[in-house]
């Protein structure tokens, strides 16, 4: 009789790139599968990382393989869990729901016993909404759906035209900081500052945006179809959206917002619709974006629009409670 291999969780950075390889190419080809996303560029930066043994998180090893990862990058006093993804144990004793919970119950246990750790957020993408949602809840996370929505270019509404004293541009490298004041602006006091406090500064937003421009975790950004609004007048913007390629032929809006004062006026369906031109003439297929479930005035934009639910996924962040009096008074005296 054969004996069963034992699965060990061991720390990610004991690991070289080449070993983790093979499990990366099954998760992209998931990718490509549930969400028509190429993953390559991103599986391409997490090897790099790897190699240099800098990669904070665990991998699930069954005898001499590695069937399973997460990690997680830190931003401050903030950790992001990056990604989780398994594919099962060969002998089917382990699922890959069941290495997928082990991993993030041990990537969380340490980061909560972190000190320097202040909060917690993580969008998984890839796992449906209230597969990974037990894990977070039993150890203090809040959880927030959100929709993957999918529209197919060739039912894409026609462009609108901006409005008068509006002027609408592709993006520029000058437009970083004044699309950083625009976001934080917009997104003060809205439930998507809360899930992702990058929103919540003109320092955060810049990060944001720097992330998205720069690097190609929401794939390879396309200049040409992000589009700016300014006011004619005072040149000041007035909505932004970003847009990036996830496919040869699929385009993915990472942010669209207007400023408080110019809502309600038609500037996202503009925007949305002239970048969704821009890639239709382009040769794409599909454009899709991701959104939160509680925002219905953005659901019902995106739906009217044409957009359609293709997936969910959670959102889950945790905060660290701020220390009781009493507990502070015991440290002192431990001190």
């Amino acid at each position: 009789m054969t004996q069963a291999l034992q699965l060990e969780i061991l720390d990610l950075r004991h690991f070289p790139a080449a070993k983790l390889k093979p499990l990366l190419e099954l998760e992209s080809e998931a990718w490509k599968q549930r969400l028509k996303w190429d993953y390559r560029t991103s599986t391409d930066l997490i090897l790099r990382y790897l190699d240099s043994r800098v990669l904070p998180g665990y991998a699930a090893v069954e005898g001499s393989t590695i069937i399973g990862y997460v990690f997680c990058v830190y931003e401050e006093a903030k950790a992001v869990i990056g990604d989780v993804y398994s594919t099962g144990s060969s002998d089917g004793r382990h699922s890959a729901l069941k290495i997928e919970q082990q991993l993030l119950e041990q990537m969380i246990e340490t980061l909560q016993h972190s000190p320097g750790t202040e909060r917690i957020e993580a969008q998984l993408l890839l796992h449906p909404a209230g597969r990974l949602a037990p894990v977070f809840r039993a150890a203090g996370f809040d959880v927030f759906r959100r929709s993957f929505m999918e529209l197919p270019l060739h039912e894409a509404a026609e462009p609108a035209r901006p409005p008068a004293g509006v002027v609408m541009r592709s993006w520029t490298e000058e437009d970083f900081v004044p699309a950083a004041n625009l976001i934080a602006k917009a997104y003060m006091g809205h439930l998507d500052s809360r899930i992702n406090d990058q929103y919540q500064s003109v320092a955060g937003s810049l990060r944001f945006l720097h992330n998205i421009i720069r690097f190609p975790g929401c794939g390879r950004f396309d200049p040409e179809a992000s589009r700016v609004l300014l006011h004619e007048k005072t040149r000041e913007l007035t909505g932004v959206l970003l847009c990036s390629r996830v496919k040869e032929d699929v385009g993915h809006i990472t942010q669209v917002c207007v400023a408080p004062d110019w809502q309600r006026r038609g500037l996202g369906r503009l925007l949305i619709t002239s970048s969704a031109e821009d890639l239709r003439q382009k040769g794409c297929s599909t454009v899709t974006l991701t959104v939160t479930e509680k925002n219905s005035g953005a659901v019902q934009l995106y739906e009217l629009l044409g957009f359609a639910r293709l997936h969910s996924f959670d959102a889950v962040l945790w905060v660290r409670p701020p220390m009781s009096l009493a507990h502070l008074l015991e440290q002192r005296d431990r001190g």
